[in-house]
Order: structure tokens, then sequence, then C-alpha cells
């Protein structure tokens, strides 16, 4: 990546009309917007929704397409921002790596935003855990008739990939460190506190949400709040800041908005619904994303986010890397790079249905094939047929190596498409549906399931949910590496089994989580860890070895 100035934050933030008062500068070159300094503008900007095919270890680039698409729409002349997701340090440090983009579309200063960055995970954590802490506390004080140590299910998070605290037993050494039970830790990332502070409007709304919080049930099967235990008071003072989206640029200096970072497999994996009202009003045209494969986070994108109050999209892009279509289409990983037109034409069946899942929400496509120096031009052909065919627009995307200039036909092609006409989004499922329902067209219609094998007890769960008054829409937790629940079956399986093995509820974030097969929420290290090249160069104070996608 070549060296380029940054410019100042507040000359950033005069892109987007405001004024260098109206922020909170973390140093020279990232700064907090308060809600109070939010423009009103009377005729929104329009909004794209980055999203890929299914996620493949060859991996897509999403990130680094929606900077370089950024980037390419300054390059012609449009008033532009950028929204995206904060990256998590257990991926950092694990074996995914960091979630700047890369090349020459990048989000600067990437290593700050990819490790502290202004604080918000840290807030996130410290709230989540001291949540934890005040409800062991009311069992061990008994301030909640009939919750006892059985009936707590808030479990605590951390940022780290640590295997070793998914099951854990809490308050041994006698009952002065009581209660004694069963718990675990998730990672940060999947933390309802991440998933609120990413869909609320307004302190008052955040509030709300938190005291809504259901932390364990009684013994005659009520639940129990986190306003009931206390401390939502203390949970508001925690997460003020947090609260307050965060502004960066692109390598070439356009408004980024970076806040919150759910995943989009075990959460819902979109940047904040106030970051995107953020930036809409203030450009003519703003581009977001949404967590892994158009299956899975484009479908919560529209069916959770945009449900919840986000600014609707007026246009998606659909990202496919060629490499990505010969993984499903039956290539080794270690023949990835090796050009295979029929591979290629086989896979490009999962762009096909990708396209297919973004139109379903009444939405014009882009597609953006992500270029690699591998690709030969019989296979990026054939992968611009098939997106043809499935009646989408195709452009290329090169701003991994060329940065902004390389992405100047995909940014006249996003233009166009979000400002043809005035679409009207759909969604998938109505409120009132029940859960059943809600899950069964989401795995037939999306996934193209056979059936849905619901688990013991896991209807009834549902239908004590619909009692509670419960009807909120559905957060599935599955594997990303298949549109299916088993991550063997690659390109685009139908006739498949979705097994629905747990539901939790999130009424804080008014949302049903349903575990389909086997999902850890909280990931492991891998052989290799990232952390052992990440160092401090400690001549220059850089740090070095940190990976981005």
């Amino acid at each position: 990546m070549k060296k380029t100035a940054l410019r100042s934050i507040a000359d950033v933030a005069s892109d987007l009309g405001l004024a260098a008062g109206d922020l909170e500068p973390y140093g020279a070159h990232k700064a907090k917007v308060p809600l109070g300094a939010f423009p009103n503008r009377q005729t929104p900007g329009r909004l794209v929704v980055v999203t890929a095919i299914t996620p493949t270890p060859a991996g897509e680039g999403k990130t680094t397409v929606a900077v370089g698409l950024t980037q390419g729409l300054a390059r012609i002349g449009k008033s532009v921002a950028l929204t995206l997701r904060q990256p998590s340090l257990g991926p950092v440090f694990g074996h995914k790596g960091g979630g700047t983009g890369g090349g020459q579309s990048t989000v600067q200063p990437a290593a700050d935003i990819n490790l502290h960055f202004t604080g918000d995970f840290h807030a996130v954590q410290s709230a989540h855990n001291l949540l934890a802490a005040m409800t062991d506390n009311a069992v061990h004080r008994k301030t909640v008739a009939g919750l006892e140590a059985p009936g707590v299910t808030w479990r605590r998070v951390t940022d780290a990939e640590d295997r070793a605290l998914r099951k854990v037993v809490t308050g041994v050494g006698g009952s002065i460190n009581g209660p004694m039970r069963e718990g675990g830790f998730d990672i940060s990332a999947a933390s309802e506190i991440m998933a609120i502070l990413a869909l609320a409007s307004s302190y008052e709304d955040l509030r709300q949400r938190l005291g809504d919080v259901v932390v364990g049930w009684t013994k005659d099967g009520q639940p129990v709040t986190a306003r009931e235990v206390g401390g939502v008071g203390a949970l508001m003072a925690l997460l003020r800041d947090a609260m307050k989206p965060n502004l960066a640029q692109t390598l070439e200096g356009q408004p980024a908005i970076i806040h919150m970072g759910p995943f989009g497999n075990i959460a819902h994996g979109c940047s904040s619904i106030l970051a995107d009202r953020l930036a809409v009003n203030c450009a003519d045209i703003t581009v977001t994303e949404a967590g892994f494969g158009a299956h899975l986070g484009f479908e919560k994108f529209m069916d959770i986010k945009v449900r919840q109050g986000g600014p609707a999209p007026a246009t998606a892009v659909v990202v496919a890397t060629v490499r990505g279509l010969r993984w499903h289409g039956g290539v080794a990983r270690e023949d990835l790079e090796s050009p295979n037109v029929d591979a290629v034409q086989v896979g490009a069946q999962n762009l096909a249905n990708a396209i297919r899942i973004v139109k379903m929400y009444g939405l014009p496509v882009v597609v953006a094939i992500n270029r690699f120096p591998t690709d030969n031009r019989a296979e990026v052909e054939v992968a611009a047929a098939a997106a043809h065919d499935a009646g989408a627009a195709v452009a290329e995307a090169e701003g991994f190596t060329e940065g902004g200039a390389g992405m100047t036909d995909l940014a006249a092609a996003v233009w166009e498409a979000a400002y043809s006409g005035d679409p009207q989004p759909n969604l998938l499922y109505r409120d009132e549906e029940t859960l059943e329902a809600k899950v069964d067209r989401l795995a037939k219609v999306i996934y193209q399931a056979e059936l849905v094998e619901w688990g013991p007890r896991t209807r009834l769960t549902a239908q004590r949910f619909a009692a509670l008054g419960w009807s909120h829409p559905v957060c599935m937790a599955k594997t990303h590496l298949s549109v299916s629940a088993k991550p063997e079956l690659l390109n685009v399986p139908v006739g498949h089994t979705l097994p629905i093995r747990e539901i939790r509820v999130q009424a804080g974030a008014r949302q049903i989580v349903t575990l389909a097969g086997d999902i850890n929420t909280l990931p492991g290290l891998p052989a290799h860890p990232n952390a052992w090249d990440i160092d401090l160069d400690e001549s220059t104070g850089e740090i070095t070895g940190i990976l981005s996608t």
C-alpha cells in the first residue's frame, strides 16, 4: 500500500457539512460525532448496500470493494460517504485478520481501527459483564423473587478467541463466592448489547432496550429483565460515548463512519442505524456493507436493520471473485490459483442465487467482479454472462491494486442504479407471523431447504415467546460457508434440512436468535494465529503484521 498523507479529521468532516466544533476528536485522524450534531436533510441521499456470494476460503474482498467503490464515486464527482462495522479483536488476532479493506482501498488509520479505535468494544464488554455481575448479585442477595442460579441465562463476553471459556463454572469456593453455576462466554461481537447499540435510534431508545434485556427466568417460567436486577443507569453511563458514531476516512480521504460490529453469522452483521442515518443526511450517496453473503448478512440487513428503522437501500452490489466461483464449482483449495473456466461456469450458479435473493427484496443489483491477477478473461466473461442472465448490471472492480481509479466503472453503474428510480424494498415476512412461519419462509425461500427440523423443546420455546408478546424478526445463527447449515454443501444446495437446535430471545435487540446446526458463539484460535505476526516497531511506533480484508 502506498503511503498517503491523511487529511485532518476536521477537513474530512467538512465534506459532510459538519464543523470542527461538531466533533469530539480522538487525535488528528478520528473523532466521534455526537447525536446532537446530526443534520436533518430534507431529502436524504441514496443508500447502497454491498453484499456478496456465499463466502469461501478464497475470500471475496467485500470490504475492499465497499471502500474502493466509495473512492470511485468520489472520482466521478459524487458526494459520498461510507459506513462500515468496527473490526473485532478476536478475528484480528485469530484467523480472519482485520476489517479495514485491502491494498489501495482501505479505511484509515487502519491499525487504530483494527485495535482499540475509540474504545467502543471495551465499553460493550464492560457493560455486558457488569450486567452479568449484577445478575449474579441479584441471585446471591435474593433481590428478585424466584430467580435462582439455574435460571440465569446471561453469559459473559470476551473479545479473545478463547475456546477454554466456552463453558465454565463460576462461583466455586463456597457460598461467599456464589452463586455457583454453569455458564460460559461468547465473543463480544455476539453480545446483545452490541446488537442493541447497532439498532438503537436515540439514548431514550437505548435505555428502553437495555431495560428489556432478558437475563434469566424465574422458577415459574417468567422472564427476568435487566430493569429488574438494576443497573440500567450504570450501563447507560458506560455506553454514553459508544453510542456516538466514529468518523475516519478512506485512503483517498472520503468520510468513513465506522460504528459497531455484530458478526454476520451469529448476530445481524451490520454497522449501526445511527451511522447510516448520519451518512444519508450528509451525502448524496452512501455505501454500506452487510456481513457475509446475500443469504445471511443481506437478509438480516433487510429483515432486521431496515425493519427496525434503518434507511432502506436503493440498490445492492453483489461482490464475486473468479476464485470464489472456482471454489463453488468444486475446485480444491490448493488449486484455486489455476484458471478453470468449467468450474467458474458451475460456481456461477451461486452468483445467480445471490442476485435472486437480492431481487426478491425489490432492489436493482449491480455485480462487482473483484479482479485478481490470476483471473483470465474467459473466466471473467463467464461470470459476467451469468450475472447478466440473472438480471444484474456488471462492472469489474480493481480497487485493491488501483484504488478509486480502478472503481469508476462500478461507481457509474451503482450511481445509475441508485438514482434510476424510486425502489420500494420488500421484506420477507410480516411482523405478526409466528416464529415458526418466519423460520419456515426463511428456510424454504432463501435457503431453498426442503424442511425445517425443530430440535427438542424448540417449538415449545417458540410458543412460550409468542405468549410473552415477542414477535420479533429472526436472527439466524448458522455457518456462513454454505447457504445450508452444513459448511460442506457448496454452491446452491437445494432440498436439504435446516436443523433448529436452540432458540434465544434478545428482547432488547428485538430479535429471536435461532441456532441452526453446530454453531460456536466463541471462536477458538487457529493453529497459526495472526497474533504471532503482529508486532510493534519500536523505532517508528508503527504496528505491523495486521492482515486486512
